[in-house]
């Protein structure tokens, strides 16, 4: 009779791989989440779980907002993920217990979007499921039980909607597909998720990152088949740490804010009869921006300069962590975020006043590092969070200085995960 994971775990015969995804520092923290996970498992469903998954937040390193316009992005997952307990049903239903939430239940008998399930979980698990049976995988009227666990802060920019996608993607490829599909396929039908169910025009990075694990560049020149280079960087022998820093501001309910970034810049790309920037020269893009100041307004035109300049910076900032130049990886760090502010100007929320979190986390990171580090507005931006690439010196002053003004447990020291969505046992 085959152990049960419970015993498994209590045996310590999955500590390398834990020590492997969350690295040796967080193994026993890792130990405890994976224990309340299977016990939770077996108290929601009632029999014990048959396998454990896992998919990583992500944070960017550079392209903010490059990718849903075909550009390159640097990004990398984390060490904060989304850790499930499941096992295959006869129900043909689909049944999630994430810890804190309301069980939910998609039938899988029904893989079409459904009215007024849009901003959902449910969304993303229909969706998954949906393009996943297009392309060919068979449910048998089979189902699937969840029980999760996460330190992925929803709405904080670290992609919490990626991550799902990718392990609800990862879970069916392992229990019913044969993992058939590659990292980069579930990405993508993540994204199919997120853009047809659950109504959010998101680019691929995040599900990318997510699912690809590591460092990665991404060329997004051809969404279909984007070219995705590893990357080695070992930021401690930098002497950096990376943080996320949460400005206690939710993105969660700002779809519109990210809409009107891609809706402005296909106003601009319409004037060439063009879908996306990547498809337009910058040269005839300058050439022509009279016409585009009236036909689409300046701050589609600043977004798209943004475009430009961060698709460069993007492929630059490749080339010097490939060149061992982290001081110029920094610098261009820093441009990124001061482009981010100004041009694409996706810190504050439009109109908001009183309320500039994620404008105050930047600037007070900045005034912390000095005239050292690097820090710019993480991910989708509006809210959610800011990354600072911190010298190890001075990250418990960093910290310290950090959460007095934000408050404890804001300043989140992650490092960078090796493997994406992974099945751990």
């Amino acid at each position: 009779m085959e152990k049960l994971l419970t015993d498994r775990l209590a045996a310590g015969e999955l500590e390398e791989e834990l020590v492997r995804l969350y690295g040796p520092g967080r193994a026993a923290r890792a130990r405890e989440r994976l224990k309340r996970v299977l016990e939770g498992f077996e108290k929601t469903f009632g029999a014990p779980a048959q396998a454990v998954f896992s998919a990583p937040g992500r944070t960017e390193l550079g392209g903010n907002h490059t990718d849903h316009q075909h550009g390159h992005v640097l990004a990398a997952s984390v060490d904060m993920d989304i850790l499930a307990a499941v096992a295959v049903n006869d129900s043909g239903v689909f049944r999630v217990q994430s810890e804190g939430y309301p069980l939910i239940t998609v039938d899988l008998g029904v893989l079409t979007p459904q009215a007024g399930e849009e901003n959902t979980s449910a969304a993303l698990i229909r969706g998954v499921c949906a393009r996943m049976a297009e392309l060919g995988c068979d449910f048998g009227g089979r189902g699937l039980d969840a029980c999760m666990v996460s330190d992925v802060p929803g709405g904080s920019g670290l992609s919490s909607s990626a991550a799902f996608e990718v392990l609800i993607g990862t879970m069916v490829n392992g229990l019913f597909w044969e993992d058939k599909a590659t990292a980069v396929e579930i990405a993508q039908i993540g994204q199919y998720a997120e853009n047809v169910f659950f109504g959010k025009p998101s680019g691929l990075m995040d599900q990318t990152a997510s699912s690809v694990g590591g460092v990665v560049a991404i060329d997004f020149a051809d969404p279909a088949a984007p070219v995705v280079e590893r990357m080695d960087l070992d930021l401690a022998g930098e002497g950096y740490a990376l943080c996320i820093l949460d400005s206690r501001a939710s993105h969660a309910d700002l779809t519109d804010e990210y809409a009107a970034v891609t809706r402005e810049l296909a106003q601009v790309c319409a004037h060439f009869g063009k879908k996306v920037l990547r498809e337009v020269s910058q040269a005839d893009f300058y050439a022509a921006l009279p016409q585009l100041r009236r036909e689409a307004g300046d701050r589609a035109v600043l977004r798209s300069i943004h475009f430009y300049d961060e698709d460069a910076r993007a492929v630059e900032e490749a080339r010097a962590l490939k060149n061992g130049d982290f001081a110029r990886f920094l610098a261009l760090v820093r441009e990124s975020g001061k482009s981010s502010a100004e041009h694409l100007q996706n810190v504050t929320p439009t109109g908001q006043v009183a309320d500039q979190a994620l404008m105050l986390t930047i600037a007070l990171a900045e005034h912390l590092l000095g005239e050292r580090g690097a820090a710019r507005v993480h991910g989708g931006g509006f809210a959610g969070t800011a990354q600072a690439f911190v010298p190890l010196d001075l990250l418990d002053e960093f910290k310290a200085g950090f959460e007095a003004v934000l408050g404890e447990g804001t300043c989140h020291v992650v490092t960078i995960r090796p493997v994406g969505g992974v099945r751990l046992a």
